[in-house]
């Protein structure tokens, strides 16, 4: 049988329903074809606890991803799996210092160098970030390996500067990335 007749529906009065060439019935696949598709799966939307976290942390944060895998990975650390946000970290940290120093000299164009350093050290440094990421909820959503503590300040903030990256090559600009950050230390700061 040729490639042409392999999807040829042939009706047959009498027999026991239709069938297909391939010997399914005729019925069953017009049933497909009318039916609107609605797994999750088929729409693009994915129903795990995982993607329903993501969803929860976009709403946190005040950002919706257009290219939710940078957030997927974003929140994978590399304890879990070698496709992680360890990358985007380094994007991450590089937005939140440029955010923190740029604030700073924004508030006294005349401070020393000393000053813009530690004003960009302390809002993006390790305690900072972890309380940040914290109140933000990640510990609850990043994926790490059994062996792996998810509330470590380490992988906390690690989590938020690969979410600050994930922001800024989704959005394509580190403003967007500092806007999330400052959004957050507000947040973080409110709640103290």
């Amino acid at each position: 049988m040729g490639m042409g007749n392999r999807h040829r529906f042939e009706y047959r009065p009498g027999a026991q329903g239709s069938q297909s060439s391939n010997g399914v019935p005729a019925a069953a696949v017009l049933l497909l074809l009318l039916v609107p598709v609605s797994h999750p799966l088929a729409s693009g939307l994915e129903s795990s606890p995982f993607d329903a976290a993501l969803a929860a942390l976009q709403g946190r944060i005040g950002y919706a991803f257009g290219s939710p895998d940078l957030l997927r990975r974003a929140m994978t650390h590399a304890s879990y799996s070698r496709e992680n946000g360890r990358a985007l970290a380094v994007l991450g940290l590089a937005a939140a210092e440029s955010a923190a120093a740029l604030r700073a000299l924004a508030a006294d164009r005349d401070a020393p160098a000393s000053a813009v350093s530690r004003a960009a050290r302390d809002a993006a440094g390790e305690p900072a970030c972890a309380a940040a990421g914290a109140r933000a909820g990640i510990p609850g959503v990043v994926r790490v390996a059994g062996s792996t503590k998810a509330s470590a300040p380490p992988v906390v903030c690690g989590a938020l500067r690969a979410l600050l990256g994930a922001v800024a090559v989704d959005n394509g600009t580190a403003a967007a990335a500092a806007e999330v950050f400052w959004r957050l230390h507000v947040i973080t700061a409110a709640a103290m």
